[in-house]
């Protein structure tokens, strides 16, 4: 049975979440708070963490942080900020989706299937490392990328925003995250090079670059990779 840890000040939001999640037989704690969040996930190891931001005694920001210092369990941010620089703060903290409130119930327990199935173990069979495409195939293990047929060339640095792009297939990546894994840690304002070299991709791999499938912008925030 698959863990929920739902983490929000407000009764009655708790309430209506415990009450869907039960009824699809999701086993489910709650915390009204950000100590009380720490210290239940240490202990109930929950399988995904649905996280508000604004809490009573810390920031959820603080949550996310104090969370990642010792485990990788996706964590779905609900907030009412609707800012991009709060989500993206959310996002460099290492959350892994944000549902901005109000939500409807629907998409955000998609986003929570979502979320725990990229959390899955793969496995070890002799797919492992290849993502599939209706137009193009990337095998993550010997860095290669094949489409109708043949390899397409690519630069090293095309090569590491697609590497983590697919690596993250379904997630927002914020532009931060992006181009200090990309191009370094000194770097997380240049996004002139997100753009130059996303266009690039699209270019080689989408079957309509100027309306992209594959390759989805979330303006002001990042980059997101769809199959």
């Amino acid at each position: 049975m698959t863990r929920v840890l739902v983490v929000d000040d407000e009764p009655q939001i708790v309430r209506a979440l415990v009450i869907n999640l039960k009824a699809r037989k999701y086993e489910v704690e709650a915390a009204a708070d950000g100590a009380g969040a720490l210290q239940l996930a240490a202990a109930f190891h929950p399988d995904v963490v649905v996280l508000d931001l604004g809490l009573p005694d810390m920031d959820g920001v603080e949550v996310i942080k104090g969370l990642r210092g010792w485990t990788r369990v996706p964590i779905l941010v609900l907030s009412a900020r609707h800012s991009s620089d709060e989500k993206v703060e959310a996002l460099d903290a290492g959350a892994d989706d944000y549902v901005t409130k109000p939500f409807g119930m629907d998409e955000l327990l998609a986003r929570l299937r979502a979320a725990v199935r990229r959390a899955e173990p793969t496995g070890g069979g002799e797919d492992e490392g290849i993502v599939e495409t209706e137009g193009f195939t990337v095998d993550l293990a010997a860095k290669k990328v094949n489409r109708d047929g043949r390899d397409i060339r690519l630069t090293p640095t095309e090569w590491h925003l697609l590497e983590v792009l697919v690596r993250n297939t379904g997630r927002l990546v914020s532009q931060k995250q992006l181009l200090q894994e990309v191009w370094g840690p000194s770097y997380g304002t240049e996004t002139n090079y997100l753009r130059v070299y996303m266009a690039q991709l699209r270019r080689k791999l989408e079957t309509d670059p100027s309306h992209p499938r594959h390759f989805i912008t979330e303006p002001g925030m990042g980059y997101r990779f769809e199959r």
